[in-house]
């Protein structure tokens, strides 16, 4: 989306009119966006002032094309400046600068290389690398518009920090941002005739139309060849995302069904079930990367889509194996339902809605979002939803089988034309060591569904009960320094002091023998592999959809064992709980079932061992009555 579109002449016309900042709130109005920001329409004012200096070059010729505030197709990213036009050979070029008005910026930490601290809205704040944050940007377009790869138009990123004093081996040009500095130089105040020349050297004479901004914003969306070269050698030869057993049947079936409708033009809604470690994701990824490479090199518009960030950063640090080069490529193919409803009809080929359980009708500050599940249906000509009921966590939660078919009619699919059933379900367990009987007896445990398991034997799946929190956790640190990927998790019934400054321990047990603290919120999402993270707990949020060898989970007073029953109570839920909604639910049905429900998610996710500490004493010692061996 262009919000401000103008030449060189214009644009200068406009900054020494003082009239630059006005005009582009009034654009950004026309466009919906209200920004009500002062500090950002004084950025504005200012740094648009610097940029006006900076193209006073002769060189620069005065057609040239400015945007300013230009609105990345499928994100909410808006580029602060571009200008476009041709070099010396004729080339179409494009610059993207990223400008920012700090005088000061430091290094998180060597193991940061994407974010640095800084003031910046009132506070001091950990935010993105304005080089990266340019090169993220370059990135893709260069991945996602078919006029720019067509035409070969050469994109080139900066950041341009006018208030910023160059300072080598520090704050910004730390060595840990090198790439970023590398892929995207950085200019500070001491440098407006260096970003000058090296606009000129791009930007020497108006390009052959005129118009290569608007036909990058007005033009088609599809994955580049690059782009498609680099998922499939991620993906290729991945352990992690190899399918296997009905996996395969199911990612034929979608397949198959996302054909027809390419051929009949007809929208298509799959709903595929499977329980905890059925391997949902992985066939998710896999379809993704299939369509990406597929229509001989030129392929589909399609994107993975999860409401919980957590998968979607770890499937990215999966695949990407460490290149940050290729993180920034793929990241914009693992996206959240946010901001949806502002796309228009089947603007993908295929969404692939991973944990659709978890959709809402609407995210916080999401504003036009009205059901999530419905704008995914409207926004794809196919959507796949991947949904296992008993993971409904919140009282938001609207993801149902039901939920889903009713929404795809609302958005005149036809009926025959909503794909679900045994052909669309998967069974095999490759979590909790494939053992079906263990999830089954956690079903008739955790009181979800009665089985035929109402005992677990413990000869498929190490699962255990401790008598205290300090064994547990010793019991979980000595398996992640065997072999990394376990971790120790909980309900949600403590409270989350160190976020909210109310001290520095947040689980406190055994007689103040076990303590601890929730994962980093400022880094949750990457909770499951983030070594640093490895002694603290996780909560429902950071572990969902995701897997490790063994997990640890401790069971808070809001399940308990009371005159021979399991029972629920969400006064136990903590009043820093703002997500689930559980403890003030006056659905007694509803909260007890979204109780069962979470402990079932972290009670499955390790793939070896499962080891167990329960609060209440009752509830711990019936559970030994219901498991045979393993005890502690």
């Amino acid at each position: 989306m262009l919000v401000y579109h103008a030449s060189k002449e214009n644009f200068q016309e406009d900054v020494l009119g003082g009239k630059i900042a006005d005009i582009v709130k009034e654009k950004l109005l026309e466009h919906g966006i209200n920004d009500q920001n002062p500090a950002e329409f004084n950025a504005w004012t200012n740094s648009l002032m610097f940029m006006r200096m900076a193209l006073e070059n002769q060189a620069i010729p005065s057609e040239a094309e400015v945007a300013i505030e230009y609105q990345i197709p499928l994100t909410s990213k808006r580029v602060d400046f571009m200008i476009a036009g041709a070099d010396d050979s004729g080339r179409d070029n494009v610059v993207i600068v990223e400008l920012k008005q700090w005088t000061s910026a430091d290094k998180v930490s060597d193991a940061s290389p994407h974010t640095v601290r800084t003031f910046t809205g009132g506070a001091l704040r950990e935010v993105a690398h304005p080089c990266y944050q340019a090169y993220s940007y370059r990135s893709h377009i260069e991945n996602y518009s078919q006029f720019a790869e067509e035409r070969k138009v050469a994109l080139s990123s900066v950041a341009y920090c006018h208030n910023y004093a160059r300072t080598p081996g520090e704050g910004l040009l730390d060595p840990v941002y090198s790439l970023w500095l590398s892929e995207a130089p950085l200019f500070t105040k001491e440098e407006n005739r260096a970003l000058s020349e090296f606009i000129a050297k791009r930007i020497h004479k108006k390009s052959e139309d005129g118009e290569i901004l608007y036909k990058i914003d007005h033009g088609k969306i599809r994955p580049a060849k690059a782009l498609q070269d680099c998922l499939s050698s991620m993906v290729k030869g991945n352990k992690e995302f190899q399918l296997l057993d009905e996996q395969s049947v199911v990612y034929d079936k979608i397949m198959e069904a996302f054909l027809r409708s390419c051929r009949d033009k007809k929208k298509r809604v799959l709903i595929v079930k499977g329980g905890p470690g059925t391997g949902k994701s992985v066939l998710a990824v896999n379809v993704l990367c299939d369509l990406i490479n597929a229509k001989e090199g030129h392929g589909f518009h399609a994107a993975y889509l999860t409401k919980n960030s957590a998968p979607r950063k770890v499937y990215l640090k999966l695949l990407s194996k460490g290149d940050l080069k290729k993180e920034v490529a793929i990241e914009d193919l693992f996206r959240s339902p946010f901001g949806l409803h502002n796309l228009p009809d089947e603007f993908f080929d295929c969404l692939l809605v991973d944990e659709a359980h978890r959709l809402v009708k609407q995210m916080f500050r999401d504003y036009g979002g009205e059901n999530q599940i419905k704008e995914a249906i409207h926004a794809s000509l196919v959507s796949v939803f991947f949904l296992d009921e008993t993971q409904r966590i919140s009282v938001k939660d609207i993801g149902t089988a039901e939920g889903i078919k009713q929404a795809a009619l609302e958005e005149g699919v036809e009926e025959e034309n909503v794909l679900q059933g045994d052909s669309y379900c998967l069974r095999s367990e490759f979590r909790c060591n494939g053992s079906e009987d263990y999830l089954s007896f956690l079903n008739d445990l955790l009181g979800i569904e009665k089985t035929a398991h109402p005992y677990f034997d413990g000869e498929d799946f190490d699962f255990r009960i401790y008598d205290d929190a300090c064994s547990l956790q010793k019991a979980i640190q000595e398996k992640e320094r065997i072999g990394g990927k376990s971790r120790l998790v909980a309900g949600y019934c403590y409270d989350w002091n160190v976020k909210n400054n109310r001290g520095s321990i947040d689980i406190l047990l055994d007689d103040g023998r076990f303590q601890a603290c929730w994962n980093d919120p400022n880094k949750s999402s990457l909770f499951a592999i983030d070594p640093k993270q490895k002694d603290m707990v996780g909560c429902i949020h950071t572990v969902q959809g995701l897997e490790f060898d063994y997990v640890g989970v401790i069971i808070g007073r809001d399940l308990r064992y009371e005159n021979g029953a399991v029972i629920t109570d969400p006064g136990q839920v903590s009043k820093d709980d703002k997500s689930s909604g559980i403890r003030s639910c006056k659905d007694k049905a509803l909260a007890d079932s979204l109780i069962r429900n979470t402990y079932k998610v972290l009670l499955t996710r390790g793939q070896k061992g499962c080891y167990v500490y329960c609060e209440d004493p009752s509830l711990r010692e019936y559970l030994k009555t219901r498991i045979g061996r393993r005890l502690r």
